[in-house]
Formats: structure tokens, C-alpha cells, sequence
């Protein structure tokens, strides 16, 4: 009985492919644009974006210059701190920032910056580099040394480059 309702029963009808059309239309889509981009950005057609203002356009504007600073490369410090037991070394480097006409000055004193930093760096407890908020305070203290070697209006800021306790 089963086999006699099976073979009038009419064949189930198969799926339809899914169309291809949106694919196809998205990636021409996505060429089109992206070539469009392309050549706004390519053109200065998008502002802010593209070809470099001239260099008379900023002072025009009213964006002041940049101010003459250079920057004094400082020795890199390796410190050793606590005891033998414990050898724990500080990796110290830093630039100083100075006004433009005192780099040469400020290259001459570097030994004795050298020195000053080196000598404060080794005074520090362990425990106050070990603090987060220890870095900020460090770096004013050295700034303060650093401008005091210096000589007043020569150093603008000490920049750290790097400051890892192995």
C-alpha cells in the first residue's frame, strides 16, 4: 500500500540557485568608489586631504611658527640599584629639549648633566621607581637639576625616552 502512494506522488520542485546579481553589482559598485576616492584624494578635491599646503598658506592662516628648539641627545645611563644581591639595573635615556641658539652651550655641559643625573638616578629608592605616578615626579626633579647646570632660559624640557627597571 505504501508503494502505490509513493509513485503517484508528484516529484518535490528543487530550489532555484540564488542570483549572482548583487553579488556582481556590489563589487562594481565597490570598484567605481573606491577608484572615485582614490582620485578626489588624488586631485585635492577633499579638504584637509591630499597635496601639502604651501608654506606660505600656515603663516596666512595665523598658525604661528615653530618655535627654534633642538634637542640634545643625553648619554644612555645604565644604574645599578640595591645591593649585589638583589642587581636590579635602571636603563636610563633621555634628550633635553633646549632653545635653538643654546645647543652647542648645553652639549658642552653634557658630562656634567651626565653626572648630576647619574647621581641623583642612584640616590632613589627602589621603591619610589617602582611607584606609577614615580616618573612624573622623577622627571621634574632632573628637570630641575638639569636647568640648574645649565644655566637659567637654555633647557626647556627633559624628554624621556626610555626608563626600565630590569
Amino acid at each position: 500500500m505504501a508503494e502505490t502512494e509513493d509513485k503517484g506522488a508528484e516529484p518535490a520542485e528543487k530550489p532555484k540557485p540564488a542570483s549572482k546579481l548583487p553579488v556582481i553589482l556590489g563589487l562594481v559598485l565597490f570598484v567605481v568608489l573606491g577608484a572615485g576616492g582614490f582620485l578626489a584624494v588624488q586631485k585635492g578635491l577633499i579638504p584637509g586631504i591630499g597635496p601639502e599646503v604651501p608654506a606660505g598658506a600656515l603663516a596666512e592662516a595665523g598658525v604661528p611658527a615653530m618655535p627654534d628648539i633642538s634637542y640634545v641627545k643625553i648619554t644612555p645611563l645604565i644604574i645599578n640599584l640595591g645591593s649585589a644581591a638583589d642587581a636590579r639595573l635602571l636603563r636610563f635615556r633621555a634628550e633635553i629639549e633646549v632653545n635653538g641658539s643654546y645647543a652647542e652651550d648645553v652639549t658642552r655641559l653634557l658630562p656634567r648633566i651626565v653626572d648630576v643625573l647619574n647621581g641623583y638616578l642612584r640616590a632613589v629608592d627602589l621603591r619610589d621607581l617602582e611607584d606609577r605616578s614615580a616618573l612624573v615626579r622623577l622627571r621634574a626633579q632632573m628637570l630641575r637639576r638639569v636647568q640648574l647646570v645649565a644655566g637659567t632660559g637654555r633647557v626647556r624640557d627633559l624628554l624621556i625616552t626610555e626608563f626600565v627597571v630590569n
